[in-house]
């Protein structure tokens, strides 16, 4: 049965729509999963809600179903709603706001002060990663590094953060999508030693900044490898010349997120990757994006 509407009501409708003081201003922002809008469908109680947007960008409301709203903004998803709308209800008044940022998390890697993953607002850039991470660790004398940012299992973006950060071009400002990857690039290197089980055990070249799990992906820990991530040992010299060695468990790091067990690493250090015992230790999918972002 459809419903009629005066423009009386089309004129409440306008001064209800100014109500809910957590909303966020509709302007540009696009809808991103995780965002928290309130749909109201003014005379239709049942058809007012608080929806959540999904990881695909939908939200299921009542009559119409699932819609897609990522990606627009609050004004467009109105529009969107209001035209599915119609054929149940003679010119529906509905507004769409966003009550709450959605939040995605990124892993930030390499030349950063504070490598680690971070919890960021749902339409978050390179830039927002990085500040996240505590800016770069490397003096800023000459030029900036690349950063490359894999979103997705994507394809690996590069972005110039000497455009981003100092000539202010903002088309360098990657989005990132939830489990984002980003690796900032040193310009300085240096080597390290990994042995034991690992498909090429020898020297491998980082970059300043580098953490462990770069230096076993650059020295593979394919199936046949069996590495054991979880008890890695990571020797050093001491400032009176005396060996330390450390014990990390990098599996429990990159699996869910807490990368003391990652940790950076320094020239002349040596790695040791024993033989997995254990089923589930042997391998990493933070690793294989490791790979794609390195470039092999």
């Amino acid at each position: 049965m459809k419903h009629l509407i005066s423009p009386i009501a089309f004129l409440m409708a306008i001064c209800f729509a100014g109500t809910g003081g957590m909303a966020i201003a509709a302007g540009t922002y696009q809808i991103h999963p995780g965002d928290q809008l309130l749909v109201s469908v003014y005379g239709e109680t049942s058809l007012t809600q608080t929806v959540t947007v999904l990881p695909d960008g939908y939200v299921n409301l009542p009559l119409v179903g699932r819609v897609h709203f990522a990606g627009r903004t609050p004004e467009a998803a109105r529009q969107q709603l209001a035209v599915a709308l119609q054929q149940y209800i003679r010119n529906p008044l509905v507004t769409v706001e966003v009550v709450t940022q959605g939040q995605i998390n990124a892993l930030v890697l390499g030349d950063v002060k504070s490598p680690g993953k971070y919890a960021l607002r749902s339409n978050a850039k390179l830039s927002d990663a990085i500040a996240a991470a505590g800016g770069l660790d490397s003096s800023l004398v000459g030029e900036l590094p690349v950063a490359r940012v894999q979103n997705d299992g994507g394809a690996v973006q590069m972005s110039s953060l000497q455009g981003l950060l100092r000539d202010g071009d903002a088309t360098q400002d990657v989005p990132l999508s939830d489990g984002a990857v980003v690796y900032v690039q040193s310009r300085q290197t240096f080597f390290v030693e990994v042995i034991g089980a690992v498909d090429h055990p020898g020297d491998v070249q980082l970059h300043a900044g580098d953490a462990l799990s770069v230096a076993v992906a650059k020295a593979g820990n394919s199936a046949t490898a069996q590495s054991d991530l979880s008890h890695i040992y990571i020797s050093r010299k001491a400032a009176n010349g005396t060996d330390v060695t450390q014990e990390v468990d990098m599996y429990q790091a990159l699996e869910h997120g807490n990368l003391a067990g990652d940790p950076k690493l320094q020239k002349g250090d040596v790695v040791y990757v024993p033989q997995t015992r254990k089923p589930g230790t042997s391998g990493s999918s933070i690793l294989n994006f490791i790979r794609l972002i390195l470039g092999f």
